[in-house]
């Protein structure tokens, strides 16, 4: 897990990072660690409360325009919900449905953004516990899961094959998202899946746009992944 404290905004190339020999074995350990991981983190979500309660959190600010997800206030300070707001509404001049959907969204593309695709993988794969099977949360945080899979298995293992059969996944997933779901430009995605099924090559230096922008990991993006890899 890289340090948080340290710029990582140069990564090390790919060859010093994992040789040939290596990449299996760093496949297997890596899949038995996400087993034991979803195994560990669906026991622990099925012993808590209802879903909105636990996805609410007050410390998620507002995004920047309207997107899918949030629910502004009018002139009056009251959400297009007012018997559901949370009681910090007013101040933050609305609420988004899934406070802590937000959050893991911004923290995984940055990560991605910045080429740090498990780091990423692990931002959406772990709040998408949260959501039950055929919610259209579900659909988005597995469809971004297949997104950053797919990218790291071109990018640390060269293999675009899996790239492909990931990303066609992922293109399942996502077909019923809205455009702009939590702030994220989920049309953009798709088209770039899409492209990348024909060429690899197009997915190399993307960046997912966010709120109209396409920022890159800052050190509490990666302090939320280590939180993430330390609870399992």
């Amino acid at each position: 897990m890289p340090d948080p404290g340290k710029n990582h905004s140069i990564r090390p190339r790919r060859a010093d990072r994992v040789g040939p020999a290596d990449k299996q074995v760093k496949q297997i350990k890596q899949a038995d660690r996400d087993a034991r991981r979803r195994e560990t983190v669906r026991s622990l979500r099925a012993r808590r409360g209802p879903m909105d309660d636990h996805t609410r959190d007050p410390g998620v600010a507002p995004p920047l325009g309207n997107p899918t997800g949030w629910h502004p206030a009018d002139e009056h300070g009251a959400t297009t919900d007012p018997a559901e707001r949370p009681a910090d509404a007013l101040l933050a001049g609305g609420h988004w449905e899934h406070a802590t959907l937000r959050r893991a969204t911004e923290h995984g593309v940055r990560l991605f953004n910045a080429g740090d695709f498990h780091e990423s993988h692990d931002c959406f794969e772990d709040e998408w516990y949260n959501y039950g099977s055929g919610t259209t949360e579900s659909a988005f945080l597995h469809g971004m899961v297949q997104v950053a899979a797919g990218a790291y298995k071109r990018a640390d293992f060269e293999n675009d094959a899996g790239m492909r059969s990931l990303f066609e996944t992922a293109l399942q997933y996502l077909r019923g998202t809205p455009g702009d779901f939590y702030g994220v430009d989920v049309d953009d995605v798709r088209e770039r899946l899409r492209a990348a099924l024909d060429d690899p090559a197009a997915i190399d230096g993307w960046q997912i746009a966010i709120d109209g922008a396409r920022p890159t990991a800052y050190p509490a993006d990666y302090e939320y992944a280590e939180r993430i890899e330390e609870a399992h």
